[in-house]
């Protein structure tokens, strides 16, 4: 009988105890296919990360990242590192870094693909995101619900930071280890994981035989593009807010922002745009038309975030909290009459003559 048994094709006896699911995902053939040129299909996706570092409450806290490749010369064209739940904006944030010129003339990978392979998560599927590839002429291609195989490529990059990158930093959750201690913060991470990319993007690829770069860049091409950042940023960066320019500037989240270009608009409402992860300034616009990029005075070289200013209120709030606590007991001894004792605590209920 176990001999019967061990002869049965294991394929068979997947499909017939553990079901088409299980047998599609060890035994079915799977169609792997390389885009002709680069740009001319990415892949975009997220995953939480094997690691665990100091969040902007000061607890530990798991990190997401999500990423953008390109399919043909496996470059790594854009990326974001957040906190959080996937949503619309961290996906915008990660294809704005794509699409636009990167400050580092080394990572030369940019400009508007013809498709965008992701899968059904909810900020894949948003209206923002089919306006934005809309305008752009950008092809979204959704992967069958439950089938990842058509992203593996960027599924293998996921495997390799968390191999290569995650491993060698405080606060990895290896397999079968104990909770690690955080270390790191959200900006440390976001550098590591920033200079982790650019190595592997200049380094051979194991099936290309060159670097991710060398097979972008080929013989040299000019990549589609937008005209201009503030028309990506338009379309991409969907935290707009409405807000009345007073005569010192706009006032947005306790920093007061100001621009010359803002002097006809005092008294008028206009609508701001701003990137979560950086609010030292922010992008001021008239009726959908771009107007100017207003700076926080008080810190034009400081590179704060939303997330550092909530964190800061809150701290401010349990301090003054703390403070009004400790001051009640003192000011409940001094309401009581001087030829009776303190008492412990105050009877919430009166007591009257009849009563006693």
């Amino acid at each position: 009988m176990r001999e019967i048994v061990l002869a049965l094709d294991p394929a068979l006896v997947t499909l017939a105890l553990e079901g088409p699911v299980s047998y599609r995902d060890r035994y079915e053939l799977v169609f792997r296919r390389r885009a002709d040129r680069p740009n001319q299909t990415w892949q975009a996706d997220h995953t939480e990360l094997d690691i665990l570092i100091v969040g902007a409450n000061g607890k530990p806290d798991r990190p997401w990242l999500t990423t953008v490749e390109d399919d043909h010369s496996r470059a790594i064209c854009g990326y974001t590192v957040f906190t959080g739940a996937p949503s619309a904006l961290n996906t915008a944030l990660a294809l704005r870094q794509a699409i636009w010129r990167k400050t580092d003339p080394t990572w030369a990978m940019c400009g508007i693909p013809d498709i965008v392979h992701v899968d059904h998560g909810s900020d894949f599927t948003s209206h923002h995101l089919e306006r934005t590839a809309i305008e752009l002429h950008i092809r979204l291609i959704h992967s069958i619900v439950g089938r990842p195989q058509g992203r593996g490529k960027i599924e293998r990059f996921f495997g390799t930071i968390n191999t290569e990158l995650l491993a060698t930093l405080p606060g990895h959750l290896g397999p079968g280890s104990r909770t690690p201690q955080p270390v790191l913060d959200l900006p440390g991470l976001d550098r590591a994981v920033g200079e982790f990319i650019a190595t592997y993007n200049d380094r051979p690829h194991s099936e290309l035989g060159i670097s991710p770069r060398d097979a972008w860049v080929a013989d040299g091409w000019l990549p589609r593009m937008p005209d201009s950042l503030e028309e990506l940023d338009g379309l991409l960066l969907t935290v707009p807010k409405n807000r009345i320019v007073q005569r010192d500037g706009i006032h947005f989240q306790g920093q007061r922002y100001l621009a010359p270009t803002l002097a006809p608009f005092v008294g008028h409402t206009i609508t701001i745009r701003y990137d979560p992860r950086d609010i030292s300034e922010i992008r001021v616009y008239d009726r959908d038309t771009f107007v100017c990029v207003a700076v926080d005075e008080e810190h034009p070289n400081l590179r704060l975030s939303l997330r550092d200013i909530e964190a800061a209120r809150r701290a401010r709030r349990r301090e003054l909290r703390h403070i009004i606590n400790e001051r009640i007991p003192a000011v409940a001894v001094r309401e009581e009459p001087r030829d009776q004792a303190p008492t412990s605590r105050r009877s919430r209920l009166r007591t009257y003559e009849e009563d006693e």
